[in-house]
């Protein structure tokens, strides 16, 4: 039963994310940041435990409570939005990258994911980066959770196994790597459309309606 609750919420907030990241921004990550918090909370409950990922009411309160606590700070503070959203999307790409290159040491996926995503927060924060940038971050973190939301669908993955690294490592079918270009592209040309080129990203941030 997670697996198709987190399953459809990712492909929603996936979606969201990678066709309309640049639109509403506060909101957009407000959403990101709720669902970044469910995952962390569940992860934290089931680390702490031993239990599954999902697999108690404990980490189902846990990740709400830190969904909520998460999507009010990044609506209301654009550091907290940009650590969220950069360190997620940062982490994502790092360790989809390596599990591509066929890293099978699952620490160096999880250190590589992890130091990319705080050198993209904090590159994004000390730099007024352009608003065209999150058209690409937020295309590229979207497509990673659309194409995790199907694959929990389709029982690819499980939310079972979130809790033991070894998921980062799991083989797929190439097809899976068509539909994530398929869906960076796709969001990419969406959102570009709908930008201001000359604004950077804290600008938008501020100008987003709510």
């Amino acid at each position: 039963m997670s697996d198709i609750v987190i399953g459809i919420l990712a492909i929603l907030v996936g979606a969201v994310f990678c066709f309309r990241g640049i639109i509403a921004m506060r909101f957009v990550i407000a959403i990101w940041g709720a669902f970044v918090g469910l995952n962390l909370g569940a992860a934290l409950v089931a680390a702490i435990s031993g239990d599954g990922f999902f697999a108690t009411a404990m980490g189902w309160t846990a990740g709400i409570v830190l969904a909520v606590v998460f999507s009010v700070l990044a609506y209301l503070y654009y550091a907290v939005a940009v650590v969220l959203a950069m360190s997620s999307v940062g982490f994502a790409l790092g360790a989809g990258a390596m599990a591509a290159l066929g890293v099978t040491w699952d620490w160096v996926i999880v250190l590589v994911g992890v130091v990319i995503g705080v050198l993209l927060a904090i590159l994004t924060l000390a730099v007024d980066l352009p608003s065209v940038l999150l058209v690409i971050l937020s295309a590229l973190g979207g497509a990673v959770a659309i194409v995790g939301g199907v694959m929990l669908l389709f029982n690819q993955i499980n939310t079972v196994e979130f809790d033991d690294v070894t998921v980062t490592s799991v083989n797929v079918d190439w097809w899976w790597y068509a539909l994530y270009i398929v869906l960076i592209i796709a969001g990419g040309l969406a959102q570009s459309r709908m930008i201001d080129r000359e604004r950077s990203m804290r600008q938008q941030w501020q100008s987003a309606p709510a």
